[in-house]
């Protein structure tokens, strides 16, 4: 069972109108419900591909109910720590007048120092029988930034392998505590990677076992027996209406992707050759496209290992 932690999940709301005004009564055709959150996207990615996962975090009010409902009738169970607050809502207006869409998002909860000590003790019971968890997303009101390190601690002690995606301190700490494969926020340009690979070597003498750093149409991964990359080349398909929303479904993909290969003890080749076909066949919406995955899949080139540019003689 793979285990996949939303900290802060949303309940997107999505109003279709035929315009929208501001000031006045607007009328909406269709209403439209869905469970939002980087876990919860992994976790819909990895069923699809028919693993048994379980999405788990924290939720609360009418909000979570909706959200763990979407999530039933996509397959995917949900374990989450019940809070007082109310999950956050993100309402997105679509105009089809102007195809225009206006979010309006929430802040998000406030989590208590008794939540939080819920979520660690559900989180804890959640890693008996588990074959890798997957750590992504922001942080609710009220955590501390070390959260995500201290999740990483239990699951390491635990014998469970950590895929952790985040940035900042969050990742900083997080990094320290040994998970199996990190993959940073940041995406990484390919004519720039030098201050990216500086930090991936930070990370790995910090107890990171691997590093993977998005690159154009493929990721550069950091592992302790040298550097890959793999690539698509110039396969790829039409630029997205909605660049942001693209980026973020092709970000969740490529986490998804490398899941199974690191709980299951896949070769960097296979793992790399599924997490790029996955990222670079996903659906703007973030839904995965079998058919594409399988196009892409037989393009991805895999070259390496090379060893590390820190280690390279000069000589």
């Amino acid at each position: 069972m793979i285990v996949t932690v939303t900290l802060n999940p949303a309940l997107q709301v999505r109003y279709d109108a035929d315009q929208l005004e501001l000031g006045v009564v607007n009328h909406v055709g269709r209403v439209r419900y869905e469970a939002s959150g980087r876990g919860l996207a992994v976790a819909r990615l990895l069923q699809t591909f028919g693993h048994e996962v379980v999405a788990a975090g924290l939720a609360g009010g009418s909000a979570a109910e909706l959200i763990k409902a979407e999530l039933a009738r996509s397959g995917v169970p949900a374990q989450f720590t019940r809070i007082g607050a109310e999950s956050r809502r993100a309402v997105r207006i679509a105009d089809a007048r102007t195809g225009l869409i206006t979010t309006l998002a929430e802040p998000a909860p406030y989590i208590t120092t008794e939540e939080l000590g819920r979520l660690a003790a559900d989180f804890r019971a959640l890693l008996d029988g588990a074959t890798a968890v997957v750590l992504c997303g922001s942080l609710p009101a009220g955590l501390p930034t070390e959260t995500y390190g201290s999740l990483t601690s239990y699951a390491v002690a635990a014998g469970v392998p950590v895929i952790l995606n985040t940035g900042g301190d969050m990742l900083s700490l997080a990094a320290t505590r040994g998970p199996a494969l990190v993959i940073p926020d940041e995406t990484v340009q390919t004519d720039a990677t030098a201050p990216a690979e500086s930090a991936a070597a930070a990370m790995m003498a910090a107890g990171t076992s691997a590093v993977v750093l998005p690159i154009e149409n493929g990721v550069h991964a950091v592992t302790a027996d040298g550097d890959w990359h793999a690539t698509t080349g110039s396969l790829g398909g039409p630029v997205p209406d909605q660049p942001e929303l693209a980026a973020s479904g092709r970000r969740d993909a490529l986490v998804a992707g490398f899941v199974p290969g690191i709980a299951l003890g896949w070769s960097w080749p296979d793992m790399l050759r599924h997490a790029v076909a996955l990222a670079e066949s996903v659906t703007p919406a973030g839904e995965a496209d079998l058919g594409a995955y399988e196009k892409v899949l037989a393009h991805v080139r895999v070259t390496g290992p090379r060893a590390p540019a820190g280690s390279r003689s000069t000589g």
